[in-house]
C-alpha cells in the first residue's frame, strides 16, 4: 500500500502536501498513517512473549486497528456530520488508548525504549491529523 510517512506536525498542516481529489477513505492521508502504524503495532506484537501476544498484544492490535477502522466507518456515515464525527471521536480515543498501551508494553520491557517512543510519536501525530480532519472535515 506504499504510505509514506508523516514525519512532522508541519506536514500534517502543509495543503500543498494535500494534492488531489478525495474519493474515497483510502485518499486521506489520516486513514493511509492509521493503516500503516496498526501494521506497524501488529508486526511489533508478534515479537512479544506468547502469553503477551494474547493478552497485551491483543489490546494493542485491536486498539491500533480500530483507529483505521473508525475513519472508514465514519466515512461510510459521512453524509451525517454528526455521525462522522463520532466516528473520528472515537478514532481519536482509540489512538490516545493505544498510546498507552505502548507505554505499558515499553515499561514492562516488551518494547525498547526507543521504539516505544518513536511509535509514541508516530500516534501523536496521528491524533493531532484526527483531530484537524474533525475540525475541518468539510473543506476537503
Amino acid at each position: 500500500m506504499g504510505v509514506k510517512e508523516v514525519k512532522d506536525v508541519k506536514d500534517v498542516k502543509d495543503r500543498s502536501a494535500r494534492v488531489g481529489v478525495v474519493r474515497t477513505y483510502s485518499d486521506l492521508l489520516v486513514y493511509k498513517q492509521a493503516y500503516r502504524l496498526a501494521l506497524d503495532v501488529s508486526r511489533l506484537t508478534k515479537e512479544f512473549p506468547r502469553q503477551e501476544q494474547f493478552e497485551l498484544g491483543r489490546q494493542l492490535r485491536n486498539c491500533s486497528s480500530s483507529v483505521a477502522a473508525n475513519i472508514v466507518e465514519g466515512w461510510a456515515k459521512r453524509n451525517s456530520a454528526a455521525e462522522f464525527k463520532r466516528h473520528l471521536m472515537i478514532a481519536i480515543g482509540e489512538c490516545a488508548e493505544t498510546k498507552s498501551w505502548i507505554d505499558l508494553a515499553s515499561d514492562e520491557q516488551f518494547v525498547l525504549p526507543k521504539q516505544a517512543g518513536a511509535l509514541g510519536s508516530e500516534y501523536g501525530k496521528l491524533g493531532f491529523m484526527l483531530h484537524n480532519l474533525w475540525k475541518e472535515w468539510r473543506k476537503f
